[in-house]
């Protein structure tokens, strides 16, 4: 049998490309709230599109949204890749 290593990062962490699952948001109040109705959920599958330039902003895809993040709010979502 396998034994798989999980490793969690923050979607700031996953480079441009990078497909992933939300493992957890750390996020508090109105910010919380705002990521989770642009679908960002425990388990939803992201992709990081691009990133500004001097990693001030970063673009990803939810489902068939784009939207982009400030580098503090990305830092607040934890992620697991997947293959």
């Amino acid at each position: 049998m396998e034994k798989r290593i999980l490793y969690i990062m923050n979607i700031f962490e996953c480079s441009q490309g990078c497909k992933a699952k939300v493992v957890k948001i750390d996020a508090q109040g109105e910010l919380k709230q705002r990521l989770l109705s642009f679908g960002i959920i425990k388990g939803a599958e992201i992709e990081v599109l691009t990133y500004a330039p001097a990693k001030a902003t970063i673009e990803i895809q939810v489902a068939k949204m784009k939207i982009a993040l400030r580098s503090e709010e990305a830092k607040l979502i934890q992620i697991q890749k997947v293959a």
